[in-house]
């Protein structure tokens, strides 16, 4: 056992908890600063008087009071988009080609995962089931997400990926695009065939839908609720320990060195021993498994859930690996972060700072102009480099 402790790299695990506590303290700083002193400048304009005749309480206050909630949703999303992201990241990393069938792989990790809970709650074992066996089952469910998701991922890069290898780039990227429309006609027919329902339920059970209150912060005549919703702090707990794992799988493990070599140069690694058939199908069986994983806790934090709900997660988790950096671990960290922060601050406080005029239905803009604009001043993502170099 003492020497099991010694062998494990403890910096490996540190580092990456410390990144994701900079890139969240970092992002909610930036962007809290920038909506209250955009609150404070609108506040004796006409949004600022709107606010104050419709609810009574001044916009400056209306964005203090939500910002806490605003955070901890952005911080939510943002760990379940950076997850999926990683999926993008390894795979552009080794083989240098988009994996468009990620979105659904995540998405049948979901259905996977819902599924059997609703099955379980169907045979009343979840009503039954006490408070510590509810997240037993939980655990169940993403574990079974995350084995379908890994299996469906090595299958698709055998399948339809492997024979295509040798091709030009634009082939493979075809050949993905096909499969992502295949797996959502698949989830289509399956779903038809066996319950009739496309849109699906994550069940109601434990203590999932109940918040932790901490109390309450006195700032003058404003008082804050201080609070955070259990399912949060599932979905953010067990993302930053995925996160944390990759980390050290790939930089701390043999399997993790041969998949760098393999990044780097995959004849000399294949000249070196390393089978590079092996490594490039556990590259897709980790990004599936993540991928799984983060489709059922976005079933748990959203609730429902449909064939297509692969689609919008994984296009947005396309664009944080490139806004970090595609083929970079730390950057589509980053990138799922501040993409999520944004989302979720745009969709919370544009309609009250433009009087209903640009709604939360408006939010993508704000995350895709920011990825735009780092497409054009720095092409290759705010942290670029490729997953063969030590993350």
């Amino acid at each position: 056992m003492n020497r099991f402790l010694q062998s494990i790299n403890a910096r490996e695990l540190i580092r990456p908890l410390g990144q994701m506590v900079v890139f969240s303290l970092g992002s909610a700083i930036v962007l809290s600063s920038l909506v209250l002193t955009l609150a404070l400048g609108l506040d004796q304009t006409a949004v600022g008087l709107a606010l104050q005749d419709k609810y009574n309480v001044s916009l400056y206050t209306y964005t203090l009071v939500n910002l806490p909630q605003v955070v901890i949703d952005g911080l939510t999303i943002g760990f379940v988009y950076a997850a999926i992201a990683l999926g993008y990241t390894m795979v552009y990393g080794v083989l240098e080609f988009i994996n468009f069938a990620h979105s659904e792989i995540f998405a049948v990790g979901a259905f996977v995962g819902v599924e059997i809970l609703i099955a379980l709650d169907h045979s009343g074992l979840l009503r039954s089931a006490s408070l510590g066996m509810s997240y037993v089952l939980l655990t169940f469910a993403i574990i079974s997400g995350m084995v379908a998701a890994g299996a469906l991922a090595v299958t698709v890069e055998r399948v339809a990926y492997r024979p295509l290898r040798g091709a030009s780039r634009l082939v493979p990227l075809i050949s993905a695009i096909g499969v992502s429309f295949l797996l959502q006609d698949l989830i289509r027919l399956v779903e038809g065939l066996t319950t009739g329902d496309f849109n699906r339920i994550f069940p109601s059970f434990g203590n999932f839908d109940q918040r932790l209150n901490f109390g309450k912060l006195a700032l003058g005549e404003t008082t804050i609720n201080l609070g955070i919703s259990i399912k949060s702090i599932i979905v953010i707990v067990a993302a930053m320990l995925m996160l944390m794992g990759l980390n050290y799988l790939v930089n701390a493990t043999r399997i993790g060195k041969a998949i760098r070599a393999v990044a780097q140069d995959r004849p000399t690694a294949s000249l070196m021993g390393i089978n590079v058939n092996r490594i490039i199908s556990i590259t897709f069986l980790v990004g599936g498994l993540l991928g799984g994983a983060a489709g059922v806790l976005y079933a748990l934090k959203f609730t429902r859930i449909d064939p297509f709900v692969g689609f919008f997660p994984g296009l947005k988790a396309f664009a944080a690996a490139v806004l970090g950096g595609i083929g970079n671990l730390t950057g589509a960290l980053l990138g799922g972060i501040v993409l999520g922060m944004l989302e979720t601050f745009a969709g919370s406080y544009m309609g009250v700072f433009t009087m209903g005029a640009a709604g939360s239905e408006y939010k993508d803009i704000f995350a895709f102009s920011i990825l735009i604009l780092v497409l054009i001043f720095r092409p290759q993502g705010l942290m670029g480099e490729n997953v063969g170099q030590k993350a």
